[in-house]
């Protein structure tokens, strides 16, 4: 019974191919073609199943399987499709907001929780990306290294000899001339020669193949594949990703411990940072004043004071969207900005316990913005502030708070206050842009709760003598995302030999050529038949065989023969 050619392994079909002997049948030609086209690199060829029963044959039957270009085809669609939720659902560490995450549990009090035990607010971290990914590096190793090798074979090998019966081939050309037959093969190899054929003369005669470029171009295509993939896994090893929010005129060092956010891959040295600070020195925006798009960014950029090593020179560096800081490979990228109103807070014995400026998140395109400001130190109690910042403050009884316009045209802050017991010294981790209010009281006045507007330069005073807060100005922040992937020139340079590779491997013809001269019935000059055979689904080029056969000595005018160009559709 005859096994079906996509159905045999690959070494059976290279095998088959090898085996051809000289001068076979056109039949057993086209099998051989048929063979070695199965053959080829990225062929899905189905591994077939283990014929033993022992161990080592499940364990060879599961390599190949894993290692086949189907299995590695259906991990790459799986990595597609497993990056999904890294779009969609807010992530920890690489979101520009970082309360998404926060709001999408709040809001989703049923399904957010199975999601984050999934990891799906994680997911380039979490333990089934990595799998799927560490299966796609093996089976992509598995499977290009060895197509690499018969690539590189397939490219230095030379033209196989020609089939039994050249007529039966769809481009056959025949002609009678007058000519010797060591000078006819001589002329036809020149020929084919100065078209860039790789060439093999015989005593009667000549085989010739173009095109082997075409297989570089694969062997390229697949090997700069499987360094992509090792330049990704290098970056994610070996490097990080955090986030820092710096108030004007405050600085920053690269530090683990200054970072709001840091995200390390497995194998990063976290202690070997590169030792670099900045100081930002201003941070200037400009929005949209009038008409449909008024309020939108237009411009925001940070100027910073930027010490490489530790003692080195100052520079000033200006800091601009897709205009990164980088030092040492680590970049730093401005991706957000908003304000901090500077407030300072007095307790109830009239000492100064609070002075300086609070970051406030904005949740909105109007930077419309919310915070808490924190005083452990207060006495006799603790005190805690919560509310809104506001740039261009409107209060709506219906809307509530909100800003018309990012700009500082109107500012105001919008306060309530708490006292009692911040809950900071019990060492459980707090953010700081929310209150733990289990052991606070509100602050109340009357029956209402205590609730200012202030613009800069006002106090509020807590009823019964608890302290003091005036709002002294506003300052600006900038949103930093600092990054170090050690693999991504490696990535590029794959990337960009990828490309490469497949245009070369679509865009050549590989083509093979094969001339006989045999003695002219009734002894006079020589019969040569000329036949030519593509091995991509393109066409032979149009006249090849025509020009060959015109420029052998003493050839006459045209030829008969068979063409894919002469036959009607």
């Amino acid at each position: 019974m005859t096994e079906p050619i996509g159905a045999l392994p690959g070494n059976a079909v290279a095998g088959a191919a090898a085996s051809r002997p000289a001068g076979d049948t056109l039949e057993d030609t086209a099998l051989s073609h048929r063979l070695e086209e199965a053959a080829r690199p990225g062929v899905m060829a189905v591994p077939p199943r283990p014929t033993g029963q022992g161990l080592a044959a499940w364990a060879r039957w599961a390599w190949r399987t894993l290692t086949s270009m189907r299995t590695a085809v259906l991990l790459l669609l799986a990595l597609a499709l497993a990056a999904v939720p890294g779009s969609l659902l807010p992530q920890r560490g690489v979101a520009f907001d970082p309360g998404a995450v926060t709001r999408f549990l709040a809001d989703n009090p049923v399904v957010g929780p199975w999601l984050d035990r999934l990891g799906f607010f994680e997911v380039y971290s979490s333990p089934w990306f990595a799998a799927i990914y560490l299966l796609l590096m093996v089976s992509m190793t598995g499977c290009v290294l060895p197509r690499a090798a018969r690539l590189w074979q397939s490219a230095r090998a030379e033209p196989p000899r020609a089939p039994t019966n050249l007529a039966r081939l769809d481009d056959h050309r025949r002609a009678t001339v007058a000519a010797e037959r060591a000078q006819i093969l001589q002329a036809a190899a020149s020929h084919l020669r100065a078209r860039r054929f790789r060439v093999v003369v015989e005593d009667d005669s000549v085989r010739a193949e173009k095109g082997y470029l075409r297989e570089a171009g694969n062997l390229v295509f697949h090997l700069s594949l499987l360094v992509l993939l090792f330049g990704v896994a290098i970056g994610s090893l070996f490097g990080f990703e955090g986030r820092v929010i710096v108030v004007e005129g405050a600085s920053f060092t690269n530090t683990r411990l200054q970072y709001d956010e840091f995200t390390p891959g497995p194998l990063t040295d976290a202690e070997g940072l590169s030792p670099f600070s900045v100081t930002l020195d201003d941070f200037t925006a400009r929005f949209e004043t009038a008409g449909p798009q008024r309020g939108s960014a237009r411009d925001f950029q940070a100027d910073l004071t930027v010490l490489r090593t530790p003692g080195g020179a100052a520079e000033k560096v200006t800091v601009e969207v897709n205009h990164p800081l980088q030092v040492e490979g680590t970049k730093m990228f401005l991706t957000g900005h908003g304000y901090a109103p500077v407030v300072s807070v007095t307790d109830g014995r009239g000492q100064t316990v609070f002075s300086g400026p609070v970051v406030f998140v904005p949740f909105d395109g109007n930077l419309s913005s919310e915070g808490v400001i924190k005083v452990p130190d207060g006495q006799p109690t603790q005190l805690g502030f919560e509310g809104f910042f506001l740039p261009t403050a409107s209060v709506d009884p219906a809307a509530g708070p909100r800003s018309l316009y990012p700009d500082l045209v109107d500012p105001q802050l919008l306060l309530t206050a708490y006292t009692g017991d911040l809950g900071l010294g019990d060492g459980a981790p707090q953010s700081v842009f929310r209150l733990d209010k289990t052991n606070l009281s509100q602050v109340m006045d009357g029956d209402e709760p205590f609730a200012r507007a202030l613009r800069p330069g006002e106090s509020m005073t807590l009823p019964d003598g608890q302290g003091t807060l005036t709002f002294e100005s506003v300052s600006r922040f900038a949103n930093f995302q600092i990054a170090h992937d050690p693999g991504k020139e490696l990535s590029l340079v794959a990337a960009v030999a990828l490309l490469l590779g497949l245009t070369v491997s679509l865009a050549v013809r590989r083509r093979r050529v094969w001339v006989r001269v045999t003695a002219a019935a009734g002894g006079g000059g020589a019969t040569v038949e000329a036949a030519s055979y593509a091995l991509t689904r393109r066409e032979p080029v149009p006249g090849e065989l025509s020009s060959l056969l015109a420029a052998l000595p003493g050839a006459e005018p045209g030829g008969s023969g068979t063409s894919p160009h002469d036959r009607e559709d």
